[in-house]
Parts: C-alpha cells; sequence; structure tokens
C-alpha cells in the first residue's frame, strides 16, 4: 500500500546580495543543491535534468528515502528559475520556482515556491502517522535549505 503526502511550501525573504549573484547560485543547480540538507547525491542526468537521492530517514523498521527528478528551466532576463517533476523517475513529483528581483536600495527579493507528492509504501492505517511527519520533514529540510541559502547571500535584509 502506498500513501501520497502532497506538499505544498512558499517562501518570500530579502538578501543583501545582488540579484546577479543570487540568480547565479539558484540557476547553477550542483551549487544551489550543496546548500540544501540531506541530499545523499545529486545526479546529473543531462538536458537540465537532475535526479536527487535524499538521505534515508526514519527508524530502521519503518524508513522512507525520497528520490526525484526535475527538469531545471532558468530564464535570467525574467529572474527566474523552474522545476518540473520527471515523470517514472523515484518516488516523488516535486516542482516549484524561485523568483529573483532587485530591491529598491540594494539587495534582492527572492521568493521561493515548491510541492508536489511524495509516495510512501505504508499500510493506510498509518496515514495519520506518516503524512504530518513527511510534511513535517519536508518542511524543516526547505526552512534549512533557505536559511543557509540567507547565510550564502550575506544575510537577510
Amino acid at each position: 500500500m502506498t500513501v501520497t503526502v502532497e506538499i505544498d511550501l512558499g517562501y518570500e525573504f530579502s538578501v543583501k546580495a545582488p540579484p546577479d549573484e543570487v540568480f547565479g547560485v539558484l540557476a547553477d543547480v550542483p551549487t544551489s543543491v550543496s546548500h540544501f540538507p540531506k541530499v545523499d547525491r545529486l545526479v546529473d542526468m543531462g538536458d537540465g535534468v537532475y535526479r536527487w537521492e535524499m538521505q534515508r530517514v526514519g527508524t530502521a523498521q519503518v524508513g522512507i528515502q525520497t528520490v526525484y527528478a526535475c527538469k531545471y528551466k532558468s530564464d535570467a532576463k525574467k529572474g527566474s528559475v523552474v522545476w518540473t517533476p520527471v515523470k517514472g523517475v523515484g518516488n516523488a513529483q516535486i516542482s516549484g520556482s524561485w523568483k529573483i528581483t532587485a530591491r529598491k536600495g540594494g539587495g534582492t527579493d527572492v521568493v521561493l515556491k515548491t510541492g508536489g507528492t511524495v509516495d510512501v509504501a505504508m499500510p493506510a492505517l498509518m496515514r495519520v502517522i506518516v503524512v504530518p511527519v513527511v510534511d513535517g520533514e519536508f518542511e524543516k529540510l526547505v526552512d534549512k535549505y533557505v536559511a543557509n541559502l540567507i547565510k550564502r547571500f550575506g544575510g537577510e535584509l
């Protein structure tokens, strides 16, 4: 049996670094992902597609490893990085975007939207336990990712 967990997160923050620096980091997938916690491996599958293999989390009896692939497209003129799920790879379908804009007075405004689904092989009766755990773990990872990026970009404004 599989339990599907839906995830939907959004963040808005401003950093001291200029927009071109922020875009350069976020558009370079391996550099950006190097700030994301608990990534076991990032595999370049070619043509802007990367497979994420997260570290296994949970207990010895109940462990979850999330694996998924996304196709990335960046547009420097629009200040955007967009990723879409690659079907048939792993147990999750994740999409999202970065929006990077110059801030009046200096610095950069950044908007992150991400979400999707994670399929967890568990009995359906475990749903009430699994859904909040997976959702909470994903949120903690993205919170840490954003905090790491803010630090990388010289702090918040």
